[in-house]
């Protein structure tokens, strides 16, 4: 293994920035205020007033199951929508028997007798099927399979009739999709929501339109990214959100609580990915929308202003960030809401060490122990904190001690905010690691994957926990045990953040040099060419992460025995090093000195060193 691998993880500030903001948005997504809702009603049970278009025009461009719902006894193109029937007295007084009902067993029951007075294929059992599947989802979360076989018999029956071309099957789509992701069944989620909006599309195109079906359209676009988010796919569910986004700022008022919420959503999404030049003007739109409509002293604000803050903490600008937490304390003094001032002074703490002053942060910190219990969630994250102020002040075993007080109360206590303690056993370990105390750094790690892995919703945060564990396991000589982890961490970033993430190269490097160490050499290489692809575009081809991606390659293509690549990769590290100015002499001179071994070795020196940790081949035949 190299010397360099020791050196090669996240630049310590950007890390500890980037786990800063990480943390701070998961805290504000898990808080709970009283507030008001402003969501868009997720179904709809309203009929529609226009009528379908033609189904010809949609068959063609519906998902393939679909057509299993058409009758095709002969070919039109005039529309296949009739009005429907007037109810005879008898389904009226059942029918309204079914929107009188309030109890799961009501509608079980009102539907029973409903559906004994339509034949199969009557429009008004498919939408009663649909109101029964509705309820049941939103009301009966135990019942999740029983309203999955309404939502598939109200799509049946809306399929046969309408062909695809209905707001009806749309929303029956949208209802199954929905269910479908509850039921963890992903594949039959996206199938059903992605046919919803290739029909919405095409409705679009024809024309169709009223304020329905632009809910209905926002509506896919969300149920989408949820599927997607659920499934580990953050970034490719980005997508959806955009359009959602679109969507609303073109049917909502301008100044609308609706769209101050759309836009909050959407930089709380952009953060989630870490991009945070995107969130922060989102973010800032949304605050102006809430103050104005509100007020600047409400609860909605304070999450708000919270969200801004972690913003500001993810593009370094901590004084700012500093500044929100004050104003946040502010408002929740004046409503009375002084339970939640503890964390929002805790998260006071964090950024005052950010900002070099741990002085200030342990004065905080000791406020917040004194007023919370022995064995409170809030005093051990106040331990955690403190431990980061006195490791600042070279205070090594009092830093320590506070990790082992937090550990100790956190193995007692039964969370009721187990995402918030995951954050905080990855602090921990992150703190074990700067102590170079791996052992307890890696055992917390896979208590910290144990909590995430019963939290779906939690997934991306466990591709930075795999790849950290992996390099951990890499750096004590465990390059077995690394590899599934670093692998596992590869699929969950590229999920979450897309192809290009800088933390994605530095796991697909990490996982190069794991696979250089099991000998995977040809595996090793094509990692390690993903690797330095990523870094160059992250940080630039100057960048000691990048020049040691370079170097891999190199080294991977010298053990193949491939001279000509390796000199040419061997090159290119000499070349990078040239021209990052005497700063770097000493990396450059290694370099000059390996490409050298390097000739040698394709001269066919059996004395010739390379790569720099390896052994000559006179020795290593010696010891055969």
């Amino acid at each position: 293994m190299t010397n360099r691998l020791a050196s090669s993880s996240i630049p310590a500030m950007a890390a500890m920035r980037r786990a800063m903001a990480a943390s701070l948005l998961a805290k504000i997504s898990r808080t709970k205020f009283s507030s008001r809702s402003f969501a868009i009603t997720p179904f709809y049970w309203n009929q529609p007033s226009l009528n379908p278009l033609p189904q010809s025009r949609y068959v063609a461009k519906l998902h393939p199951h679909l057509l299993l719902f058409r009758r095709d006894t002969q070919t039109s193109t005039t529309p296949s929508f009739q009005p429907p029937a007037l109810m005879p007295p008898q389904s009226e007084i059942l029918g309204s028997s079914l929107d009188a009902a309030a109890t799961a067993d009501e509608y079980l029951s009102a539907f029973k007798l409903f559906e004994s007075s339509l034949s199969e294929d009557d429009e008004r059992l498919g939408l009663a099927s649909l109101k029964v599947a509705e309820h049941l989802y939103s009301e009966a979360p135990d019942e999740l399979e029983k309203a999955l076989s309404f939502g598939v018999r109200a799509l049946e029956v809306l399929g046969r009739k309408h062909g695809g071309g209905s707001l009806p099957l749309v929303k029956a789509l949208r209802l199954v999709g929905s269910i479908s992701c509850k039921l963890r069944r992903f594949d039959e989620s996206l199938e059903s929501l992605k046919t919803a909006d290739q029909i919405l599309d095409s409705m679009e195109e024809d024309g169709f339109g009223c304020d329905e079906f632009d809910s209905m359209r926002i509506g896919v676009q969300l149920e989408l990214a949820s599927t997607k988010i659920a499934m580990g796919r953050r970034w490719d569910a980005m997508i959806n959100l955009r359009r959602s986004l679109q969507l609303r700022t073109m049917t909502l008022k301008p100044d609308s609580l609706e769209l101050g919420a759309a836009f909050k959503d959407m930089a709380e999404a952009y953060a989630g990915v870490l991009k945070f030049c995107q969130a922060l003007p989102l973010c800032l739109k949304a605050l102006g929308i809430f103050e104005a409509k509100l007020g600047k002293n409400c609860e909605e604000v304070v999450k708000i202003r919270q969200l801004l803050g972690a913003i500001h903490i993810g593009l370094g600008e901590n004084e700012n960030a500093l500044k929100q937490n004050e104003l946040c304390q502010k408002i929740l003094r004046s409503l009375g809401l002084e339970a939640e001032l503890l964390s929002l002074e805790i998260e006071a703490a964090n950024i005052q060490i950010a900002l070099g002053r741990a002085g200030e942060a342990m004065n905080i910190l000791k406020g917040v122990i004194q007023n919370t219990g022995k064995e409170s969630e809030t005093r051990a994250f106040a331990y955690v904190s403190m431990a980061k102020a006195l490791f600042d002040q070279n205070r090594m075993w009092e830093s320590k001690g506070c990790l082992d007080m937090s550990c100790g109360i956190l193995n007692k206590v039964d969370s009721t905010s187990p995402g918030k303690v995951a954050d905080v056993l990855a602090e921990i370990s992150m703190l074990y690691e700067t102590m170079n105390d791996f052992e307890s750094s890696i055992s917390l790690l896979r208590r910290t994957i144990t909590v995430l892995e019963e939290l779906p919703q939690e997934l991306y945060l466990m591709g930075s926990i795999f790849a950290r564990m992996g390099w951990l396991l890499l750096l004590t000589g465990t390059a077995q045990d690394a590899v599934p982890s670093l692998e596992r961490a590869v699929v969950i970033l590229k999920n979450s953040f897309g192809p290009k993430h800088f933390g994605l190269g530095f796991a697909y490097k990490h996982l190069g040099q794991a696979y250089l160490e099991i000998n995977k050499t040809q595996s090793a290489i094509q990692v390690l060419l993903i690797a330095k692809d990523i870094l160059d575009e992250s940080f630039g081809r100057h960048h000691e992460d990048s020049i040691d991606a370079c170097q891999c390659i190199a080294n991977a293509y010298g053990i193949m025995r491939s001279y000509g690549p390796a000199m040419e990769f061997q090159q290119e590290v000499l070349d990078r090093w040239e021209t990052c100015g005497p700063d770097a002499r000493d990396e450059f001179r290694e370099a000059y000195r390996l490409l050298g071994q390097l000739k040698r070795k394709a001269q066919g020196s059996v004395s010739a060193v390379f790569p720099a940790n390896s052994l000559p081949e006179c020795i290593q035949r010696s010891e055969q």
